[in-house]
């Protein structure tokens, strides 16, 4: 006699007893979890106080960009009358937000290296004021990359595209307020706000690294600016662009940690797509253009242009054969 299908409620009844059977592996999953925090082989941060978030600092860069691009990033009318109001409104929520963040990196900081208490809430508050003290001097520095891009950029329409929608322009500014924070020498604070910048733009550039103004990173997606390059003022920079280290043995990171790993660009320098600039001693002289693809780790002396020698093309195909025949005709 032939079996039976299962009706519906039988197969909802075997998918019950399936999930059932998964299920009951859970708690021993959980308690291999929790053993894992305690054998000191894996990396956690289990403990009473907590550390900074990067959902809440990712807000914080939002709240300044709405304080260093006002009216560009808000909903509501923004009119000369209410300007204070909404500067004021701003400035409380950043002061109180980023405090509280800072305050946490520091507190973190003391816990793991064993530090006296440094009374991390004073600190947190000064280095917080310190920032926003340097807020019109970072709008004006920003105002100079702006125009930089409108400048380098045939396709630029406006000074309003460029603020909404370039994203070499939102990553320098994220950089400039993360330089800043790194130079009052604020802890893992800078850095989240790098790699937010990073995964939002493609466009790696490491707080610590030392830019000029009138910056413009065009279309921007694979630049990468290491911790200890130095750049002047007006410099541009294509996609692809690396400014980064040499080559370094395993056990180098330690003593080279705190020396100059990345070159140095000089003013008004060009680095067009792809190019590969390496080494804490090379230095690309002020006016000097380097072409797409080019990779240095040797200096080049002011007003020089570096080019790769055309390489030779083959054509492949039909058509590619019959014009070599009507050339040899």
């Amino acid at each position: 006699m032939a079996e039976q299908p299962l009706t519906l409620v039988d197969q909802c009844k075997e998918a019950e007893q399936t999930e059932h059977h998964f299920r009951e592996e859970i708690p021993g999953i959980v308690e291999s979890l929790v053993r894992s925090c305690s054998n000191g082989e894996c990396f956690d941060h289990v403990g009473p106080e907590p550390i900074p978030s990067r959902e809440a600092l990712t807000d914080i860069i939002h709240r300044l960009s709405r304080l260093l691009y006002p009216g560009y990033f808000i909903k509501n009318r923004l009119e000369q009358f209410n300007l204070a109001y909404y500067f004021g409104q701003e400035a409380t929520a950043i002061f109180e937000l980023l405090s509280e963040q800072i305050v946490l990196a520091l507190r973190h900081d003391c816990i793991r290296h064993s530090l006296p208490c440094m009374h991390c809430d004073k600190l947190g508050q000064e280095a917080t004021i310190k920032l926003m003290r340097e807020l019109p001097n970072l709008r004006r520095m920003l105002a100079s990359d702006v125009r930089a891009a409108y400048q380098g950029d045939p396709a630029a329409k406006s000074y309003d595209e460029i603020i909404f929608s370039y994203p070499g322009l939102m990553a320098i500014t994220i950089y400039r307020v993360a330089h800043q924070l790194w130079e009052q020498g604020i802890p893992l604070v800078p850095r989240i706000m790098s790699e937010y910048a990073h995964s939002a733009t493609g466009i790696d550039i490491h707080p610590g690294a030392h830019i000029g103004e009138s910056f413009f990173i065009d279309h921007g997606t694979g630049v990468v600016i290491g911790e200890t390059t130095e750049i002047g003022n007006r410099v541009r920079l294509y996609q692809g662009v690396t400014l980064g280290a040499l080559s370094l043995p395993r056990d180098a990171g330690a003593q080279l940690r705190d020396q100059k790993r990345h070159p140095t660009i000089q003013d008004d320098v060009i680095i067009y797509s792809g190019a590969t600039i390496l080494g804490g001693q090379t230095v690309i002289g002020a006016r000097s253009v380097i072409g797409g693809n080019v990779w240095l780790t040797e200096s080049v002396p002011p007003d020089t242009r570096v080019i790769i020698k055309k390489p030779e093309l083959i054509y492949s195909g039909n058509q590619a054969e019959r014009g070599d025949i009507e050339r040899e005709s």
